[in-house]
């Protein structure tokens, strides 16, 4: 079979259909531009999808408002910031020269009460986010025997818990060996 007597037969086929009916093909009788199901429901209830679209277009954005409001902003001064923050609190000297910022007293106190009230006292700071805090426990004045009860607890204490960091005595103004002060991780 050859293109000639594919065209003759084509051509045989199309005299034989009616007028464009052929079994099996259904033709729409719908205008080209009609309006849709969802289009006639909305027209019917007052919304006209073409007088949406006039506001729309008639509705001027200013082009740096939309691509802010598309984007977001940067600020770049908080991030310069918050870095200079950050590097000042990896610097080992800063630190100690901070004031502590959450302070607790052990005058007093036995061993047992003493580690239990640290204990909460740095659960409590870790919570909140605090760097540096101070214990007070006096310098053995009143101790029964040589060496001062609550400082060697406060030493054990610190070296045992994993929350706390490098650990020092403030000068003597600020309570010298009868305080430590701790950076917490």
């Amino acid at each position: 079979m050859d293109f000639g007597d594919i065209l003759s037969q084509w051509d045989s086929q199309q005299k034989k259909t009616v007028k464009g009916q052929q079994k099996g093909i259904q033709k729409s009788h719908k205008k080209a531009n009609a309006p849709t199901k969802e289009e006639k429901e909305a027209m019917r209830q007052g919304y006209s999808w073409e007088a949406q679209m006039e506001a729309d277009n008639k509705r001027h954005i200013n082009p740096m408002e939309l691509w802010l409001n598309r984007y977001g902003t940067v600020d770049k001064d908080k991030i310069s910031d918050e870095a200079k923050k950050d590097e000042l609190l990896h610097n080992r000297e800063y630190l100690k020269n901070l004031r502590p910022e959450a302070v607790i007293d052990l005058h007093g106190l036995t061993r047992e009460e003493a580690w239990s009230k640290m204990n909460s006292f740095v659960t409590d700071c870790a919570r909140r986010g605090f760097k540096k805090i101070m214990i007070i426990h006096g310098k053995g004045n009143h101790s029964h025997g040589s060496d001062p009860v609550l400082g060697q607890e406060v030493r054990l204490f610190i070296e045992q818990d994993k929350r706390l960091g490098a650990s020092g005595h403030p000068d003597r103004n600020n309570g010298g060996t009868g305080a430590t002060w701790v950076l917490l991780k």
